[in-house]
């Protein structure tokens, strides 16, 4: 059974591989939030991919708000069994179920909402979680955001909302890695200290590397300790963009451009293949 770290490689892989395929889609944040991912869906996520509907009920459930890091959310729904490893060579194809931006019309098992248009995933998140008290069902709902996705405001209006209403089986994570599609996010609309923004406004506020797996892994498990405590969750992740390539590391130019065949091949042999590439 490879470990946490050694399946975080394979989806990095998966991640570039599926991008340079298609010649488009995001890999900086996808290769950022693959530790997260792992951590969540091969060990502290209650979930069983044979028996994936829309309620998931007795189950817990994740909502990808920035859905653009489709890649990395497709790469860890396929290696933890939603549905072929290999179909992930038809990312952004014509025809495929794996598009740039999450979607339900096509069926694809795991995915619970269309994501993409920033900023909606919280109020959804939120949704679901009532969802489950009104249903008396105490598992738990995960979710998402970017940093620069918090610049949307609809996100603060549910910031707000959930605390007053005690939603407290939610588990919303921030990756808080400074950048977005035309610079730092310090540079387009700094976000100031948003550990401080979520205090005030209610939450019981975690803070992370979320890179260093272990303490994911526990940052994680203390959450859901938290959880059931009248206040909702809320896990602030520094993380670094390009993750795992030291050319695309904290480099916001590598928010959506695909490596080509010297990049990819570059980066490739900074990762090993642990579980086979599809």
């Amino acid at each position: 059974m490879p470990s946490l770290v050694e399946t975080a490689s394979q989806v990095r892989r998966d991640i570039l591989r599926m991008v340079h395929g298609a010649n488009s889609g995001h890999p900086g944040g996808s290769l950022g939030c693959a530790d997260f991912l792992t951590a969540l869906y091969f060990q502290e996520m209650k979930h069983n991919p044979e028996v994936f509907d829309m309620d998931a009920k007795d189950q817990d459930v994740f909502i990808l708000s920035n859905g653009h890091i489709s890649p990395v959310f497709y790469s860890v729904l396929a290696r933890s069994g939603y549905f072929d490893v290999a179909e992930l060579a038809t990312f952004r194809k014509l025809n495929s179920r794996l598009q740039g931006h999450p979607t339900t019309h096509e069926g694809l098992p795991g995915v619970r909402i269309a994501s993409g248009s920033l900023g909606q995933g919280m109020s959804v998140a939120i949704g679901a979680a009532l969802a489950k008290k009104l249903n008396n069902d105490n598992t738990i709902v995960y979710s998402l955001h970017g940093d620069g996705e918090l610049q949307e405001g609809q996100n603060w209006e549910a910031i707000m909302f959930a605390p007053n209403h005690k939603v407290d089986n939610l588990i919303s994570t921030i990756d808080w890695n400074g950048q977005q599609i035309d610079g730092t996010t310090k540079k387009v609309n700094d976000l100031g200290d948003i550990k401080q923004k979520f205090d005030a406004f209610g939450w019981h506020t975690l803070e992370m590397d979320g890179n260093n797996m272990d303490e994911v892994v526990k940052t994680l498990e203390n959450a859901r300790a938290l959880t059931g405590k009248g206040k909702p969750i809320a896990i602030i992740m520094t993380s670094i963009m390009g993750k795992g390539v030291d050319f695309m590391e904290n480099d916001h130019n590598w928010h959506g451009v695909a490596p080509n065949d010297e990049q990819l091949k570059n980066a490739l042999a900074q990762l090993p293949e642990t579980l086979g590439d599809y």
